[in-house]
């Protein structure tokens, strides 16, 4: 399993990182905050090195009280801090359901402090914009970052959810590290940004690489999602018409990882991982067994021609135009 580098940074990463979303936000009940952590504990033991939360990623308690995935994180990673790539974002809060963006320069630092002292650390390793802001310059934001550098509060940033035109704005004030955004077998409009990620050293964190569980396999109907707070309910994918329309993709993965002797998973992940050194996906999952599964994505062999045989499948099914399909009802955050 050979490492990545983060971006134009000399900090290695594992070539599959974890979504720590899922363990306290938008997927049912929160875990248990010590149980959480020792979920995140046993990914390290296995090779995973490079985690990722955020500030908004937040659950109801069965009693009532507020489940913060930063303090699971900051708790599970505690052991081993200094031996990990630690990301989170800042710029999303909730209100009633509603989410409300400020990237101003007062929010992110009074996030950052809030940021630091859950994670319980004194440095963030990448810290992210999590969705842009119209109202505010991405000038504005990345001076605000680079003075965060300055001040060793973090160590690089990376933009959420971003086009060309504000990565290149940002970038040239202060160097941007990553860019996290949905990328996967069935939603591919990343893709047009990937001569931009080339040219400027940019890392591609590959965000619901699995399409929330879709393209594993495991479901073979539309699945009951029935928790209020888990969004799976309102993805396309999971729809009665979403397993019609994505059902020739989901052949061709089962086909291929059957070929391979993998798991549909482990192909969606290989998939990415080998076509460029720097995409580096992060799936998100509860399960040690999936956690292990998905880390071994990376030893999953495709070559360059494999590679662009699947591409030109997905090509002729018309799917890489569908990412306005695949949301039915206001988005969670992820």
């Amino acid at each position: 399993m050979n490492n990545r580098i983060l971006g134009n940074t000399d900090r290695s990463i594992s070539p599959v990182g974890l979504g720590c979303m899922g363990l306290s936000h938008a997927f049912g009940t929160p875990l248990e905050k010590a149980e959480a952590a020792k979920k995140i504990q046993a990914a390290y033991d296995m090779g995973y090195t490079f985690f990722d939360t955020a500030e908004c990623y937040t659950g109801t308690n069965p009693d009532g009280s507020t489940a913060y995935n930063e303090e699971a994180v900051g708790m599970g990673i505690k052991p081993f801090r200094d031996k990990i790539v630690l990301a989170t974002k800042c710029g999303v809060r909730f209100d009633e359901n509603q989410m409300l963006l400020d990237s101003s320069p007062e929010t992110i630092r009074r996030s950052v402090e809030g940021s630091l002292k859950r994670l319980q650390t004194d440095y963030i390793d990448l810290y992210y914009q999590h969705r842009v802001d119209p109202k505010v310059e991405p000038e504005t934001v990345a001076e605000t970052m680079a003075q965060l550098k300055k001040e060793g509060k973090i160590r690089a940033w990376g933009i959420s959810c971003v086009e060309e035109d504000y990565l290149r704005r940002a970038h040239a004030v202060c160097p941007v590290s990553a860019v996290q955004n949905v990328y996967s077998v069935i939603d591919r409009e990343t893709e047009k940004l990937f001569p931009v990620l080339e040219e400027l050293g940019v890392t591609l964190v590959a965000f619901t690489p699995l399409a929330k569980g879709f393209l594993s396999g495991r479901y073979q109907e539309r699945p009951q999602f029935d928790h209020p707070e888990d969004n799976r309910s309102g993805q396309f994918q999971f729809s009665e018409e979403g397993f019609r329309y994505y059902q020739q993709a989901l052949d061709l993965i089962r086909s291929t990882a059957e070929e391979k002797g993998a798991t549909m998973a482990q192909v969606c992940l290989a998939w990415m991982i080998r076509k460029k050194p720097w995409i580096v996906p992060i799936p998100g999952t509860r399960s040690p067994e999936r956690m292990k599964e998905n880390l071994a994505s990376a030893d999953v062999a495709l070559t360059a021609e494999e590679i662009a045989k699947i591409d030109e499948a997905l090509n002729q099914m018309g799917l890489k135009d569908a990412a306005s399909k695949r949301i039915s009802k206001p988005e969670i955050i992820r």
